[in-house]
């Protein structure tokens, strides 16, 4: 398959092709008047009159951030992308293509993370066209072949990675939404460039566990909250115990043996952790049966 590159297009100002086209509407019409007194001219009037006619399509406007592509008999012959007013050859067809930035929302699309959780994703994909010949020729629709790609590589990239970290997981869909959108970006850059697109920008624009199974991560989540406070809890307890030890034991406020020290960390952590009020039972150092 060939490959197209955009190339230049051979032409002129259309200012200086009017100045042309003057020259043989003159010329047509004493042509046209010598005919009238001479039937033999009109050998030389109809071919002249048929020139200027085609002559005329030969003009067209290019607007800023615009280009036109031109196909000679089925040959591309070039592009313009310089705004104003030209001519080139009236033969030629002259496609449109725009070089504005546009965007692409996609639509909520349910698809399976790293985990296997189903899970909904859509994204915004910020993009323009960069080359004309490889976006009017290289692609049967480019537009459509831009949302088809950015859906296949939102796809891709929601399977590779995990909802929610778990286990370590360096990176997740949730928790590093500026590593995703990059690595979103990267694919995007991969599968466009046949069709002379560019990728600005792409970020997630929406992402839930699907409906099904929402309120079961819900819960899970949840769970999750509660057992890292939980950790914390205990982390500090053990702090404030082993402080509370050491200031005993430095001040000798009281000489505590193993049993007795036992007893009191116990009381400690279970005054310290429980979420309800606790009586706890202070070691006076005489056991009563």
């Amino acid at each position: 398959m060939e490959i197209m590159t955009e190339t230049k297009v051979k032409r002129i100002s259309g200012y200086t092709a009017l100045i042309l086209d003057l020259i043989l509407l003159a010329a047509n019409a004493g042509l046209f008047y010598l005919t009238s007194m001479m039937t033999a001219m009109l050998f030389l009037e109809i071919p002249l009159f048929v020139f200027t006619l085609i002559y005329q399509f030969g003009y067209f406007i290019v607007q800023p951030n615009e280009a036109r592509a031109l196909v000679l008999f089925g040959k591309y012959i070039g592009s313009e992308r310089h705004d104003g007013f030209w001519w080139a050859n009236p033969f030629a067809m002259k496609h449109h293509i725009s070089f504005r930035i546009r965007n692409f929302n996609s639509d909520k699309i349910k698809v399976n993370d790293s985990y296997g959780n189903p899970v909904e994703i859509a994204a915004v994909v910020v993009w323009r066209v960069v080359d004309s010949a490889k976006a009017l020729f290289d692609v049967n629709n480019f537009e459509k072949f831009v949302a088809i790609q950015s859906e296949t590589a939102i796809r891709g990239i929601a399977s590779e990675y995990p909802y929610d970290s778990q286990d370590n997981e360096p990176v997740s869909l949730r928790a590093n939404p500026a590593q995703i959108a990059d690595r979103l970006k990267l694919e995007l850059k991969t599968r466009l460039i046949i069709a002379g697109v560019e990728v600005i920008e792409s970020r997630i624009s929406h992402l839930a566990y699907a409906p099904e199974i929402a309120q079961l991560m819900l819960r899970r989540q949840q769970a999750q909250a509660i057992i890292a406070a939980r950790r914390k809890i205990v982390e500090g307890a053990v702090g404030m115990v082993q402080d509370a030890l050491k200031m005993l034991s430095e001040k000798h406020i009281v000489e505590l043996d193993e049993d007795k020290k036992a007893t009191m960390v116990n009381n400690l952590m279970v005054a310290l952790v429980s979420e309800s009020e606790v009586r706890p039972i202070i070691n006076t150092g005489t056991l009563y049966q």
